[in-house]
């Protein structure tokens, strides 16, 4: 049993099913990500844990315990939707938000000035939200998530708008939460992000599983069967080699996905034929690579196979 076990929710909005079936199962103090693509039902899947929309069944379990009013203490949930009272002070909407929360003014007072200076808002501590730039409101709202230190993180396309150095800012504060033994679950269709971060996953198409299980089971399922070339020359040609069933090409190196029997060396010696090969690597897919593999097929063949990954 995990932290958050979810049992074969389902949900249909307008005779459309957003989520089919849906079961996962959270353990504590890991980073869990529900990737898809867009409209995949992340959202949808989320806003049924947070009790925002009902399952039309199935049920959400909470350390043992079905979802109850109880729940919202001890989670901090971002959506995507952000949404801040503009005309408050950074530091009258986080105690009004802490206080939603079941945490008082008391229990929060010492943290507010220790996360405004992490987060590098500590200058606009008495400033109203409607002056800060979406990128620090969006951190303000990071900020009120896990203010009162809830035993779970529920991240709605975190990293959306933010530039380079606040998405490596938030990035860390998550590694920091994680160690001290938070539970993050966020939802991302941004693979590089969920390949950096997650330990564990669940990948959704059309609202059904079609992956899930640990980031590293789930790459030895696809094997090592991945080819990274740097060249100079014109690497067009790849695109046609037998044993070579994709090629996802850059200006100077190209990764190519082989077929299963395919022989990889035989493939390399005939990419040196053609271009001059600066280097080559040979290595297991990323998880960008395995999204565009699984976005692709019928996700009700994926669940009748019997090779799936469980966690």
């Amino acid at each position: 049993m995990g932290l958050l076990d979810i049992d074969s929710i389902h949900k249909v909005y307008d005779e459309k099913v957003a989520v089919d079936n849906l079961s996962l199962s959270v353990p504590r103090g890991v980073i869990y990500g529900i990737i898809g693509p867009n409209g995949a039902g992340k959202t949808t899947t989320i806003r049924m844990i947070m009790n925002i929309t009902i399952p039309d069944r199935g049920e959400i379990r909470f350390d043992g315990k079905p979802i109850s009013d109880a729940f919202k203490s001890r989670v901090g949930y971002l959506p995507e939707e952000r949404g801040l009272y503009k005309k408050m002070t950074c530091e009258e909407v986080l105690l009004y938000l802490a206080d939603l929360k079941g945490a008082s003014k008391a229990d929060v007072a010492g943290r507010i000035g220790h996360w405004l200076e992490r987060m590098e808002l500590s200058d606009y501590r008495d400033k109203k939200v409607e002056e800060l730039s979406k990128g620090m409101a969006q951190k303000l709202q990071f900020i009120s998530t896990i203010l009162h230190e809830p035993d779970i993180v529920v991240l709605d396309e975190l990293f959306s708008g933010l530039d380079p150095v606040n998405t490596e800012l938030l990035k860390d504060v998550i590694l920091d939460l994680k160690r001290n033994g938070t539970t993050i679950l966020f939802s991302t269709h941004v693979m590089e992000q969920a390949e950096k971060l997650c330990e564990y996953l669940c990948m959704i198409s059309k609202g059904h599983k079609v992956l899930d299980g640990s980031l590293s089971d789930v790459k030895n399922r696809f094997g090592t069967n991945s080819i990274h070339v740097q060249y100079e020359g014109d690497g067009a040609f790849m695109k046609g080699l037998a044993g070579v069933e994709a090629v996802r090409e850059f200006p100077t190196y190209s990764e190519l996905r082989l077929a299963d029997a395919a022989d990889g060396n035989a493939v390399l010696a005939r990419i040196i034929e053609q271009v001059s090969v600066r280097r080559f690597e040979f290595k297991e897919p990323s998880l960008y690579d395995i999204f565009i593999q699984m976005a692709k097929v019928d996700p009700a063949e994926l669940q009748s196979e019997p090779e799936e990954v469980v966690s």
